[in-house]
């Protein structure tokens, strides 16, 4: 899983930073998705390497303008082009209606399946929200003025590595057959034998996981929903020094990401979400917030628009890539 930085702002953009949104760009299967969707997000693919027409499902994490202005521009886009399959749409209970008021009263017509799925249960029970031949989704309930909701996704387990020489010493010819093997399923060769996949392959691996959480003052749910990700990307809207602001605005500070990413065993934190008034050159900067959140949690960076990250399994002992 590759995830890439499309807005890294909050309530307002910036000459440097977008308003909200991340694409989690899944090579396996040639699919995008995407958690929020600030004003102008279409442009941000437009100035990324992301195919928009990979763009299957859509999470929303609460209604506030910054993480959802630009879904009705973007969703009408798509319908322009003319060559979607279809958008699985998840979020607040309001989204729909705020789509279809919008779209109704600027006559867009939407021409493709626009499905939609309320989180809230699942949020609220702990129920799987989305669960597929590779990857599952669970949500939970945040702290923000308005309902809001953090997000995890999975990768299932993968299969054991293949012993290609073991498959060799047995002669096995090399062919489709590996594939088959690979999976752990019994075959039988040309020559009458009976091979157990199993037998040829280690133990599962663990998949990646990553967790989007924002707008929240710390909150256990989210700790809870993060236990033990390889990445965790957290609001960081206020420095610790405001911290007294960030719980009047139920936001989060540096320090309350990093006491997030700390209980829950995540391998890598990501700040985001920055006020603008941390813009490079005023008194507290991104570098700031990143001292104060290290303190507490060594493995911290802050998010920038456009910044990727491969996401690695756990047992991959190569540290997480960055790239423009």
């Amino acid at each position: 899983m590759q995830v890439t930085f499309l807005g890294t702002s909050s309530g307002v953009p910036t000459r440097g930073r977008n308003v909200s949104a991340v694409a989690l760009r899944l090579p396996q299967r040639s699919e995008l998705w995407l958690f929020d969707c600030g004003e102008g997000t279409q442009h941000q693919f437009l100035r990324s390497d992301l195919r928009v027409s990979q763009l299957r499902r859509i999470f929303i994490t609460h209604m506030h303008g910054d993480h959802v202005f630009g879904l009705p521009g973007l969703l009408a886009s798509l319908g322009l082009a003319g060559a979607c399959p279809g958008i699985d749409l998840y979020g607040p209970d309001p989204l729909r209606d705020y789509l279809e008021g919008v779209l109704h009263t600027s006559s867009t017509r939407i021409g493709y399946p626009l499905r939609s799925h309320k989180v809230r249960q699942a949020a609220s029970t702990g129920a799987v929200l989305l669960d597929d031949d590779d990857l599952q989704v669970r949500c939970a309930p945040l702290t923000h003025r308005v309902p809001a909701y953090a997000y995890r996704v999975d990768q299932k387990p993968r299969p054991g590595r293949f012993d290609i020489a073991r498959a060799r010493e047995l002669g096995i010819p090399p062919g489709p057959v590996y594939a088959e093997l690979k999976t752990g399923r019994t075959v039988t060769l040309d020559d009458g034998r009976i091979i157990n996949g199993a037998s040829l392959t280690g133990q599962p691996r663990p998949g990646a996981s990553v967790v989007y959480c924002t707008d929240t003052v710390f909150c256990e749910a989210a700790v809870t929903l993060a236990q033990g990700a390889d990445l965790l990307i957290h609001e960081s809207t206020f420095s610790h020094g405001e911290a007294e602001l960030a719980i009047a605005r139920q936001h989060s500070t540096s320090t309350m990401a990093a006491q997030t990413a700390l209980a829950a065993g995540v391998k890598q934190l990501v700040l985001t979400h920055l006020s603008p008034r941390y813009m490079p050159g005023n008194t507290i900067t991104p570098d700031d917030l990143v001292a104060e959140a290290s303190a507490i949690f060594a493995n911290t960076i802050v998010a920038r628009d456009f910044l990727s990250i491969d996401v690695i399994p756990p047992d991959n002992d190569a540290a997480p890539l960055t790239s423009e």
